[in-house]
């Protein structure tokens, strides 16, 4: 079948090692399903399987994608929640000592079909198109974890997002300005200043910028190099959600500022089975449709990897077939 695949593990060279060819069909467990897929998003994380983070040697070849959207066999449409449990884990899916993601243990979704536990894929809304469902099932359902399960936010309250134009960014403008909370952003460029504010946000401002007043909650999936304005920009008892570290992983922690302003760091990685459905309910609710930068198709593949290792992001990157 077709697919998109790491052939090897390159550090230095992701793209390197980025293969558009064939591999063999997937064979399919007990309990498991096979989805033909119709689109997937390309997520930071398919970068990091390129340079080995996260997988094991032994592991490629690797189809990557960690999700997308497709049509099972008896013809239901469904979005694939890409964490994968030990089938004797009860509790939240993201705590599982045992859990992976697709294309760490198991084959990814930029192939014509994908096999995943039957759990694993999850009723798409009719209203949701192939490509918009592709979103959510990574990014979105990052930031619906980071604001709903972990902030603690309340309507009227104000969240700075840090970074503009990614998939988490743009999907935590959208879901925070549809909860009434009030959305302020930065960004490196005013191009992408603009779209966030055609997404949602009440303001924004120029990277490291001081903010009008401090803010109740702060969404960080830069890292290093936003790490000290989000400490500052925060109101006493306030909280930083992490999700990731783009810029590199090695923040100052400001202990001094942290204790003695009672801050709170919390960390959020992608959401659980049932979230996902919830997500989804949402925005079928609150009409929001996700922002997609561009769609191409998979054999185009390369050029959706260049464009989010330059940073040349304007939302989500999809593949269609």
């Amino acid at each position: 079948m077709f697919a998109v695949y790491a052939n090897e593990a390159n550090a230095d060279d992701p793209l390197a090692s980025l293969v558009v060819g064939e591999r063999p069909d997937p064979e399919v467990p007990e309990g498991w399903v096979k989805v033909n897929v119709k689109a997937a998003s390309l997520n930071m994380h398919d970068l990091w399987t390129l340079r080995g983070v996260g997988i094991k040697e032994e592991q490629f070849p690797m189809i990557l994608g960690c999700d997308g959207a497709g049509v099972l066999d008896d013809g239901t449409e469904v979005v694939i929640h890409s964490v994968i449990n030990d089938p004797s884990w009860r509790g939240d899916d993201t705590l599982d000592p045992k859990r992976t993601l697709l294309t760490e243990k198991f084959q990814g979704t930029f192939a014509d079909s994908v096999v995943v536990p039957a759990r694993n894929a999850v009723p798409k809304p009719a209203g949701l198109s192939m490509t918009e469902a592709a979103t959510m099932g990574t990014a979105w359902l990052t930031a619906y974890r980071m604001l709903f399960v972990k902030s603690g936010l309340r309507p009227g309250q104000t969240m700075l997002v840090q970074g503009a134009s990614g998939g988490v960014s743009t999907a935590l403008v959208q879901l925070g300005r549809a909860a009434g909370i009030r959305v302020w952003v930065t960004g490196r460029t005013e191009e992408k200043r603009a779209l966030a504010e055609r997404l949602g946000a009440h303001q924004t401002f120029e990277s490291g910028a001081r903010l009008p007043e401090r803010v109740d909650a702060v969404f960080e999936t830069v890292g290093k190099a936003t790490w000290s304005h989000s400490m500052k920009s925060l109101k006493p008892g306030g909280i930083i959600v992490v999700s990731g570290s783009t810029s590199g992983p090695d923040a100052s922690a400001e202990l001094q500022r942290l204790f003695f302003l009672q801050l709170r760091v919390t960390g959020s990685t992608m959401g659980t089975r049932d979230e996902l459905a919830d997500l989804l309910a949402y925005t079928e609710l609150a009409g929001i449709r996700p922002q997609v930068g561009a769609e191409l198709p998979f054999e185009d593949a390369r050029k959706g990897f260049e464009d989010m290792l330059e940073g040349r992001t304007a939302g989500k990157i999809v593949f269609t077939r």
